[in-house]
């Protein structure tokens, strides 16, 4: 992807991805998620993960996987209305953005 991410961007993608699943999911399955659709490595997305925990939007819970144990993340109350905000808030901004390609398509400066 040639656009930066910035943090509240990441922060909307990392909730919505541990949205999904009802039982909440472990940071592996996560990093694959997020990587599926932006370019982001395992050391990016730790600290994003522990941050957005410390803040209340995920509740931690471990679990035994063939004799190890794996640590998931289920997204809480608080998450929810935090990603209820980004995803209105990413409404608002992708349709200005796309009116504006719109915009430039149809018409725009016949110049460029």
């Amino acid at each position: 992807m040639i656009f930066n991410t910035g943090a509240a961007l990441l922060d909307a993608i990392v909730l919505a991805v541990v949205s999904k699943e009802k039982d909440g999911t472990y940071g592996y399955k996560i990093t694959q998620d997020v990587r599926s659709v932006l370019s982001v490595s395992e050391s990016t997305l730790y600290p994003v993960l522990r941050r957005l925990q410390k803040e209340g939007y995920f509740e931690l819970y471990d679990k035994a996987i063939d004799g190890r144990n794996r640590r998931y993340y289920k997204i809480t109350e608080t998450g929810r209305e935090k990603l209820n905000m980004y995803v209105k808030e990413w409404g608002n901004y992708s349709k200005k953005i796309t009116d504006l390609f719109e915009y430039r398509e149809i018409g725009g400066n016949e110049n460029d």
